[in-house]
């Protein structure tokens, strides 16, 4: 019979969800206090350096575990495939943008709502994962469908309902996913 042992696939996706997992369990022990102070971005003065800080770190706060599940089952569905095909320097850098960049957006742009989890994350995974059979000169339908279906339903979410999730950063990660997803397939079609 054979052995049957354990591989450590994809570190960068398995530390980004420790780390969730981690965030999320302190968050339900303080009561939301430590998602709050550290893991949630919201209007704040620039003065105050965890402005700065929770632009970036807000992906790993979750509301609760229910939200916590819904965006890690995603992260580990795509994440490996990606960390695979494109390595885990270019995925903590699409984590890192994905995550600024919807901090920022939600700063500016919606200065009276809070925001934390790492929707934004799944749906740059999402619009990257689509990418990966693109080739110059050609739009894979996949990419169409995802954007159309995705992308579509976040618009009128925003537009049409109000809820808890926030449809701007699933927005701003999938336009990520799909502006990394293009650069990296002609980046390798062209060899820089």
């Amino acid at each position: 019979m054979r052995k049957i042992r354990i591989k450590f696939n994809s570190p960068v996706v398995l530390i980004f969800v420790l780390l969730c997992f981690v965030v999320t369990i302190m968050g339900m022990v303080t009561q939301g206090k430590t998602t709050q102070i550290l893991f949630m971005t919201y209007h704040s003065s620039f003065s105050d350096l965890l402005t700065y800080v929770r632009f970036l770190t807000h992906v790993l706060g979750h509301a609760d575990w229910g939200h916590f599940v819904g965006n890690i089952a995603y992260i580990l569905l795509l994440g490996p495939m990606l960390e695979e095909k494109h390595g885990g320097t270019i995925l903590v850098k699409i984590i890192i943008l994905t995550a600024v960049s919807t901090g920022i957006v939600n700063y500016i742009c919606f200065p009276s709502i809070a925001l934390c989890g790492a929707s934004g994350i799944v749906f740059a995974f999402i619009l990257l994962t689509s990418f990966t059979s693109f080739r110059e000169g050609e739009v894979p339908i996949t990419v169409i469908l995802v954007a159309f279906i995705f992308i579509g339903q976040q618009i009128y979410e925003g537009a049409c309902s109000e809820d808890n999730v926030s449809n701007m950063s699933h927005i701003v990660g999938g336009i990520v996913g799909a502006t990394v997803g293009y650069k990296l397939n002609r980046k390798s079609k062209y060899g820089f």
